[in-house]
């Protein structure tokens, strides 16, 4: 039974062509001698601007952005293209000390990430003060053996020229890292050689993605993450962690190929959250719509009609069949 809904249309915008990844095997190996190409994970703990970074360096947004901590919850890969390297940036959750099993599984699949790239970028933000949480992290990349670590003191632009001086010397006294890097995904500062230092990290081979993908993520699942940084703008501190999003229908509507309907569950764990989202007479999610609307136009390129419902999934970070049903694995 649909409980909540609001439905949207908006204008044409020229429809951008569909990527779908592919591996090595499908792309022309590039004959360039000292090309390289690899995996960057970008690590650390939450709401410390590696979303942020990752679309900064990639030139598009392929991963969602807020402020509210542990907005991601998947593996995001980036694609930066250059002349002389493919760089994927694997954008992971934020480590932290989970408290529903939601948590637990989002904490392993960072650490598996971690064993399987090239070089492991740490993010630690310039204005905060390392904490607990930056010195666990720095213990359990300093345990990596054989996979160098790049220290990167991001959001530069927050903090004064002498607080940056200070939390590079912070940052230094954390561990044994292969370079230390202060950047600013707003400004753009060092991104160009934040992009150079991770690459020198890299193994020389031909690229792993076609020239011009920007990200392996399915439009499904990208769709799904938009509605979802739209609900999280201005909502109240506890519901963050409780919204999921899952897009259960989308393509061209028949007989209109400029128009794509998209028909999608926002999940709540309590009535009480179901209000918020909702809003009175449902002003809220129908803000909620007009806004993803917008970027899921901007990503599809084309005319969207969003057909977006509220539900109730008790409790469902802990419930591992809810987790499944809403694509958390184990």
């Amino acid at each position: 039974m649909r409980d909540a809904h609001t439905t949207d249309a908006a204008c044409l915008v020229p429809r951008m062509r569909d990527n779908q990844r592919m591996g090595p095997q499908h792309v022309t190996a590039r004959q360039v001698t000292g090309f390289r190409s690899g995996f960057a994970c970008l690590a650390g703990r939450p709401n410390v601007g590696k979303s942020t970074l990752t679309n900064a360096l990639v030139g598009a947004k392929v991963a969602i952005t807020s402020d509210r901590p542990q907005t991601t919850r998947r593996v995001i890969r980036g694609i930066v293209h250059r002349p002389d390297a493919q760089l994927v940036l694997v954008d992971t959750p934020g480590l932290h000390r989970p408290r529903t099993l939601l948590g637990e599984r989002l904490d392993s699949l960072v650490r598996s990430t971690l064993t399987e790239v090239d070089v492991i970028g740490f993010c630690v933000p310039a204005p905060d003060e390392v904490g607990p949480g930056d010195r666990y992290l720095a213990r359990e990349l300093a345990g990596l053996k054989g996979t160098p670590v790049v220290a990167i003191v991001t959001k530069s632009d927050e903090a004064s020229p002498e607080r940056v001086a200070q939390q590079l010397l912070a940052v230094s006294e954390l561990g044994d890292w292969a370079d230390v890097v202060p950047v600013s995904a707003v400004t753009g500062y060092q991104l160009d050689v934040l992009a150079d230092v991770l690459v020198s990290h890299l193994p020389e081979g031909p690229p792993l993605y076609p020239d011009g993908e920007l990200t392996d993520e399915p439009e499904q699942i990208m769709v799904a993450e938009l509605i979802r940084e739209a609900a999280l703008d201005g909502v109240r501190d506890e519901l963050p962690h409780s919204i999921a999003v899952v897009v259960e229908e989308m393509g061209p509507r028949p007989g209109q190929p400029d128009l794509t309907d998209v028909h999608a569950e926002l999940y709540v764990e309590r009535p009480s959250q179901k209000a918020i989202v909702i809003g009175t007479k449902g002003a809220r999610l129908k803000e909620v719509g007009t806004r993803a609307r917008g970027q899921i136009e901007a990503l599809l390129g084309t005319r969207i009609y969003l057909d977006l419902h509220v539900k109730i999934a008790k409790d469902w970070q802990r419930n591992p069949k809810q987790l499944r049903r809403l694509g958390f694995y184990d």
